[in-house]
C-alpha cells in the first residue's frame, strides 16, 4: 500500500506527543482480529446490530431522509454500495454519507466518549464490505475495533470538564474524521504510511461545529457522520491512489489539539497500552429511549421516581431539572421553545418534552415522536410544568460526553410533596448494561419501519448472522438481507 515517509523533525524539543500520529497509525495498521478481547468482539457485534436497525428506522421516520436519498441519487456514482432503508446502491462515499446520517436522525444510536461511536465507523466499514466483497465478518469487526479505539481514544485525551460545550464541538464529527479514516484503513489492509496519510487528508476536510444545534436543532444535526464518513472515504482512495496528506495532524503546530481542542491533551489517554486495552469496553452505552443521550439520566431519574412513589402525573405541579453539565442546560434553554418543539428533532434535543413523555407514560418510544405526538395536548401541557435552574455548588465532570451529565429531578405535587433523585446511571451504560434480547428486540421494532416492508425470515436470517458474524465469509450479505 502507498505511504510515503518522511524525515524526521530536527531542533525541535521533545514532548510526550511527539510521534503520536504515527504511533497510532501503526496500531491501525498492525491491529489483529486475534488482537481483540473477546468481549470486544461481542460489543462491537452489539454495535453492527443496534446502528444497522436505528439506521434502517430513520429512513422513514425523518423527514430529512427522504431529501438526502434523492440528492444521492442525482449524485450519481458508482453503484457499489446499499442505501439502507431506502434500497438501491450508490457509490461508496456516498453510501457513508446517506448511511451516517440515517444513523442519528432518529437519535436513537448508541451512545458513549465521543459521543456516537458506532455511526463514524459502521457506515464507512459496510460501504467498503460492499464495494470490496468479500470482507468477512473477522475483517469488518477488526475494522470497527481500530475506528472506535482511535475516536474513544481520542475523546480520552481530552481532560477538560465539559469541552464539547465549552469548546463548542461535536464530538461524533470531529473525532469521526479520523475514526472512520482508521476504520478505512484497516479493512484496506493499508500500513502504517498509508494510514498517516489516510488520517492527514481526512483531517483536512474536519468540522463539527455546535453552532448546528444552537436553539432549535438544525437537520445537520443528525448528518455529522455523514460528512466524516464520507470524508473518510474520499481520503482513503486519495491515499491509496498516492496522495501525501498532513503530518503531525495529532501533534502538530496546528494539529487536532492546538487548532480545534485548544488544550494539552493527556498524551498517555491517547496512546497507553496500545492494542492491549480498549477503552470502549467501559465506556460505551446503548439507547432504549430514542431522544439525546442528555435526556437519559433525566429520564432514569424520573422512571426511578414513578416507580417507588407511585406518582399520579395527573397531580404534578411541576418538575425542575437541576444542574447538569452544559449540554443539560442547553436541552432545557429557551424553556418555551423546549416545552413545545416544532419537529420531531427539535423534540428529542429537549429534556421538557421528552421527560414529559417519560413522566406521563413510563417509557419513551419512537411513537412519542410523531406529528401526532408533537401536539398532544397532555404532553405539552405536562411539558409545560418543567423548569431548569443551575446548581452552581455542582462541580463539571472532566470529560465532554453526555453520560458525564447527571442532573436532579425535582417532582413537586399539588398537595406540597416534594421529591428528588439523581440517576447515578442510565440504563444501557456499563453500569447497566442492557442484554441482546433487548436489542434484537429494538432492532424488530426498527425494521419495522422500513419504506419497503423486511420479510420476517430476512431480518431472522440477519439476526443469525449478526450473532455469528465473526464466521461470516462476506459481510455484505447481512446488509444484502436487509436492502428493500
Amino acid at each position: 500500500m502507498t505511504g510515503m515517509e518522511t524525515e524526521p523533525r530536527t531542533g525541535s524539543v521533545p514532548t510526550a506527543g511527539d510521534g503520536a500520529t504515527r504511533r497510532l497509525a501503526e496500531h491501525i495498521a498492525s491491529l489483529r482480529y486475534e488482537d481483540l478481547p473477546a468481549a470486544l468482539v461481542q460489543l462491537l457485534k452489539d454495535c453492527v446490530l443496534d446502528t444497522l436497525g436505528v439506521s434502517i428506522a430513520a429512513s422513514a421516520l425523518a423527514p430529512e431522509a427522504k431529501a438526502l436519498y434523492e440528492h444521492v441519487q442525482a449524485m450519481g456514482g458508482a453503484p457499489c454500495a446499499t442505501m439502507l432503508g431506502f434500497g438501491g446502491r450508490t457509490s461508496a462515499p456516498l453510501a457513508a454519507f446517506l448511511n451516517g446520517s440515517l444513523g442519528h436522525m432518529v437519535d436513537y444510536d448508541d451512545v458513549g466518549a465521543g459521543g456516537h461511536v458506532s455511526i463514524a465507523t459502521l457506515p464507512v466499514a459496510l460501504a467498503l464490505a460492499e464495494q470490496r466483497r468479500p470482507l468477512s465478518g473477522r475483517a469488518l469487526l477488526t475494522a470497527l475495533a481500530a475506528g472506535t479505539d482511535v475516536h474513544t481514544r481520542l475523546n480520552q485525551a481530552v481532560r477538560q470538564p465539559d469541552w464539547t460545550i465549552a469548546q463548542g464541538w461535536f464530538p461524533t464529527q470531529l473525532f469521526g474524521y479520523l475514526s472512520g479514516a482508521a476504520t478505512a484503513s484497516n479493512l484496506l489492509g493499508m500500513n502504517a504510511g498509508g494510514v498517516e496519510n489516510t488520517l492527514g487528508i481526512a483531517f483536512t476536510q474536519m468540522g463539527g461545529s455546535r453552532q448546528m444545534a444552537v436553539g432549535a436543532a438544525t437537520h445537520l444535526r443528525s448528518m455529522q457522520a455523514g460528512f466524516s464518513g464520507q470524508a473518510a472515504l474520499i481520503a482513503a482512495d486519495l491515499a491509496q491512489r498516492g496522495l501525501v496528506g498532513s503530518r503531525e495532524v495529532l501533534e502538530g503546530r496546528y494539529g487536532l489539539f492546538r487548532t480545534y481542542v485548544r488544550v494539552e491533551p493527556d498524551w498517555q489517554g491517547l496512546l497507553g497500552e496500545l492494542g492491549r486495552s480498549f477503552p470502549l469496553l467501559a465506556l460505551h452505552g446503548f439507547k432504549i429511549w430514542p431522544a439525546c443521550g442528555y435526556t437519559r439520566a433525566p429520564n432514569a431519574a424520573i422512571q426511578t421516581l414513578r416507580q417507588r412513589h407511585a406518582i399520579d402525573p395527573s397531580q404534578v405541579r411541576s418538575v425542575t431539572i437541576v444542574g447538569g453539565t452544559g449540554g443539560t442546560r442547553m436541552l432545557c434553554e429557551p424553556i418555551e421553545a423546549k416545552r413545545r418543539p416544532r419537529l420531531a428533532i427539535d423534540a428529542k434535543y429537549s429534556i421538557p418534552f421528552t421527560c414529559a413523555v417519560m413522566l406521563l407514560r413510563g417509557n419513551v418510544t419512537l411513537r412519542d415522536y410523531t406529528d401526532e405526538a408533537l401536539h398532544d395536548p397532555e404532553i405539552l401541557a405536562m411539558a409545560g410544568r418543567f423548569h431548569y435552574r443551575p446548581d452552581p455548588e455542582e462541580a463539571l465532570p472532566v470529560g465532554g460526553y453526555s453520560s458525564l451529565a447527571r442532573p436532579a429531578v425535582e417532582i413537586e405535587m399539588n398537595d406540597g410533596r416534594t421529591y428528588r433523585e439523581r440517576a447515578e446511571c442510565a440504563p444501557g451504560d456499563p453500569d447497566r448494561p442492557v442484554g441482546r434480547d433487548l436489542l434484537e428486540a429494538k432492532f424488530r421494532d426498527c425494521v419495522s419501519f422500513a419504506p419497503r416492508p423486511i420479510p420476517s425470515g430476512r431480518i431472522e436470517d440477519a439476526l443469525a448472522m449478526l450473532r455469528d458474524l465473526e464466521n461470516v465469509a462476506d459481510a455484505a450479505e447481512i446488509v444484502d438481507l436487509l436492502a428493500s
